[in-house]
């Protein structure tokens, strides 16, 4: 029986590549004003920024941290610390301002709540952008819990995640329902923890065919409530 359902974020609860690419235009568009950088010039900047902080930081929290990619963009450029900042300041408030709930997830969550499920959050990144992407999505108050893996301190697909969000769920594991948008790090990654998982691809390109069987996919929050009802027997 599911006593719990926990989410991922991003690409999860709302379209992250909408919502990035606004916040990415954004810091762009300082870069060509202050720098005279081109796209192209800002983009290699960027990468080059990640792939280093990537590297560096591989499989922990701090991977994800936008102050510390510009950090590195301004070292790396020789040029002052104070731009960085200005680049993190920037890119959230048009990343946060470009995020919406995909469509039905409000009135799922409603339902699932008023269904007596305990709901949570388990998702890769720091906290404090986490909780500011739910407020701005208007449904932090809709969950009980978020673990990010900052405090795990460990990424997904690893277990050490999955397994912190058990313990806040105050259930077991197989009692437990993990949705998120990426077959490795969130169906996979929750399976192999004991969890139950479920693959939410709206528009069907976020797995290939045979990956999932599909009734571990759903494409429409509206169907969720019911489909969790008919795994719950």
């Amino acid at each position: 029986m599911i006593r719990c359902v926990i989410f991922d974020i991003d690409g999860t609860l709302y379209d992250y590549q909408r919502a990035n690419k606004a916040g990415m235009k954004a810091i762009q568009t300082y870069c060509t004003a202050e720098f005279g950088w081109s796209e192209a010039r800002f983009e290699a900047a960027h990468k080059a920024a990640y792939d280093g902080q990537y590297e560096a930081a591989k499989g922990t929290a701090s991977s994800h941290s936008r102050l510390i990619r510009y950090g590195r963009m301004m070292e790396s450029e020789q040029l002052p610390l104070t731009h960085a900042l200005i680049l993190d300041e920037l890119y959230w408030s048009a990343m946060l301002e470009g995020a919406e709930c995909y469509e039905g997830l409000k009135q799922a969550l409603e339902e699932l709540r008023a269904a007596g499920y305990r709901l949570g959050i388990g998702t890769n990144m720091t906290a404090y952008p986490q909780y500011c992407k739910l407020r701005k999505l208007g449904i932090l108050s809709d969950f009980d819990f978020l673990v990010t893996s900052e405090e795990a301190l460990a990424e997904k697909p690893a277990a050490g995640l999955f397994e912190r969000c058990v313990a806040y769920a105050r259930c077991e594991a197989d009692e437990c329902l993990y949705i998120g948008d990426e077959v490795k790090k969130d169906v996979q990654g929750a399976e192999n923890a004991g969890l139950k998982a479920l693959l939410y691809d709206p528009e069907g390109t976020r797995h290939r065919a045979g990956d999932l069987p599909s009734e571990k996919v759903f494409e429409n929050y509206e169907k969720l409530p019911s489909l969790i009802r008919k795994m719950r027997q």
